[in-house]
């Protein structure tokens, strides 16, 4: 049930972006994708979300092959991602803006799995009821978590979660994003560098310049 990605091109009008990319989740764990801006974390993760289509290669999930299925079709396999720029509706409250994923997708446990959320966040319930726009930067990246897990059964995809967050809140979204490890997910983080996510992976990764490194192992995560 990994995610298993092997010879991946990707372009984006006519230039090519990615170039032979070959990188492998685990089922269960969590992986960091460290390069800098403009390195193409975020063009492979659209590509793995079916933003973008792909040139060559496969990206497989559960033995399915992503490439031939529509973007539409990963929340109904457990897949979901949380964009850098957290892309909430200002207007709606942080309550509807989580479960905007369960209405669009009709997921008929999506209370259930708010609740859920909630005991992961409990800050979150306590301003559920606030409009997205009064939130602070740091809690507006916890929103967008919660609303990824509505549908992120299998696989979340991070992009950038620490960024521009103050250090107290990124503390939180760490202990969080660490949590998730007990509910089986497979996690995979993108990021600038490994300050924060250097202690919640087993594997990081290195993209630069559309290539992807050979992985490395961490030592196994402290359960404490």
């Amino acid at each position: 049930m990994s995610l298993i990605i092997t010879h991946l091109d990707v372009s984006i009008e006519k230039i090519s972006i990615l170039r032979d990319i070959n990188l492998t989740v685990p089922s269960g764990e969590m992986a960091s994708l460290i390069g800098h801006n403009g390195a193409g974390k975020t063009t492979l993760i659209k590509a793995i979300m079916g933003l973008l289509p792909a040139d060559g290669g496969k990206i497989e999930f559960k033995g399915k092959d992503l490439t031939r299925f529509a973007s539409y079709n990963r929340a109904s396999m457990g897949i979901s991602y949380m964009p850098e720029d957290r892309r909430l509706i200002p207007e709606l409250t942080v309550t509807e803006n989580i479960l905007m994923p369960a209405w669009a997708n009709k997921i008929k446990d999506g209370e259930e799995r708010l609740k859920w959320i909630f005991s992961l966040m409990p800050e979150i319930a306590d301003f559920g009821a606030r409009k997205a726009l009064q939130l602070s930067g740091g809690q507006q990246k916890l929103v967008a978590l919660a609303r990824a897990l509505i549908p992120g059964r299998e696989l979340i995809l991070l992009d950038e979660p620490f960024e521009g967050v103050a250090p107290v809140l990124a503390k939180r979204l760490s202990s969080v994003i660490a949590d998730l490890r007990g509910e089986g997910l497979t996690v995979l983080i993108a990021e600038s560098d490994d300050t924060h996510s250097a202690d919640l992976v087993d594997t990081t990764w290195r993209i630069e310049r559309g290539s992807v490194s050979a992985g490395r192992e961490h030592a196994p995560v402290s359960a404490d």
